[in-house]
């Protein structure tokens, strides 16, 4: 039988409080996400992680001192390797936190794989994420003559689409109780200039919100497509979620909240979101606020992911030099 190792890519958290200075100093000198020439990143990276460390451990104090995305993302991975089934063996690379993706690919080797798939856990491409996990695994598997096959994005699949909208209308029901309720669809934001440059995310998340939409044209609500997540002096991609929430809820509308760019739970979901935003909303006058869960381990979203295994093309000569 054909041994298919299976590789979800997501960008990682950390696991205790201790670490988040690593995992922030990573992010940070990505360069992917930061594009200055070294030394002159890393020097801004060791900046950035010092002024913002105090916040960012502050955040995963109230999660526990830790990020549950790892947790998260195996349990994905252990759902989707029961939906795939024999000859399929799945793991789990992180691109700013233990597991490295150094340590997945020894893993992926002790496997011993006829072929390999590169899932990235984040349905619209960016540089930021999806290209910046996949030139890590190329450059540590650089040589290794093992057949792979990439899944570039997937902003409407059915099973993400479907299980948002399931989980969306729950909320609304309840939310009509209190008012005409007014749906934001947010996703995590981009420096403009990103998009600018040719990034692609900008135009997956609006597709993303377009089928999401489409689906629930019968509930005949009001849906706003908004980013957060903004950090320093760049413009970034809007409208903000925080300025549309503030705007919601001074006209005494009931809001729900539909992460578009999340499939897992994690900090900008349980703090940003649940703790942050629901206590901006409830200052301003909101009558109430919803915020629809991640499709996590839904078995709609994996059998979507499945489908993507199945059929995914082969990793094609420089597919990291373009967007």
């Amino acid at each position: 039988m054909k041994k298919t190792a299976v590789v979800l890519f997501n960008l990682g958290g950390p696991s205790s409080l201790e670490g988040v200075e690593s995992f922030l100093f990573s992010l940070f000198s990505d360069p992917d996400i930061i594009s200055l020439p070294n030394p002159f990143r890393y020097m801004l990276a060791f900046l950035i992680t010092k002024r913002r460390l105090r916040e960012a451990q502050h955040i995963y104090s109230l999660l526990g001192g830790r990020s549950p995305l790892l947790e998260n993302t195996k349990a994905q991975a252990i759902a989707l390797n029961k939906e795939l089934g024999d000859g399929y063996q799945v793991f789990v690379a992180m691109r700013h936190a233990p597991p490295l993706t150094p340590h997945t690919f020894e893993e992926v080797k002790a496997y011993g794989p006829d072929e390999v798939v590169l899932l990235p856990l984040y349905p619209q491409y960016s540089t930021t994420t999806t290209k910046s996990s996949l030139k890590a695994w190329i450059k540590e598997t650089r040589g290794w003559k093992i057949p792979t096959r990439f899944i570039r994005s997937y902003p409407t699949l059915p099973g993400f689409i479907n299980v948002m909208c399931m989980l969306t209308q729950t909320h609304y029901k309840n939310a009509r109780r209190k008012g005409h309720p007014k749906i934001l669809l947010t996703a995590h934001g981009l420096p403009k200039k990103t998009v600018q440059k040719g990034d692609p995310y900008q135009q997956h998340v609006e597709q993303t919100a377009e089928s999401v939409i489409k689906n629930l044209s019968h509930l005949n609500a009001d849906f706003v497509l908004c980013y957060q997540s903004r950090v320093g002096p760049l413009t970034w991609l809007g409208p903000y979620t925080d300025s549309e929430i503030i705007k919601a809820s001074r006209e005494n509308r009931p809001l729900i909240v539909v992460p578009l760019s999340f499939v897992s739970e994690h900090s900008e979901t349980l703090v940003e979101l649940d703790v942050t935003y629901r206590k901006l909303a409830l200052q301003e006058g909101c009558p109430a606020y919803y915020r629809v869960n991640t499709v996590k381990a839904h078995p709609l979203f994996i059998k979507g992911l499945a489908q993507l295994v199945r059929g995914s093309s082969p990793l094609q000569e420089g597919e990291t030099d373009a967007f």
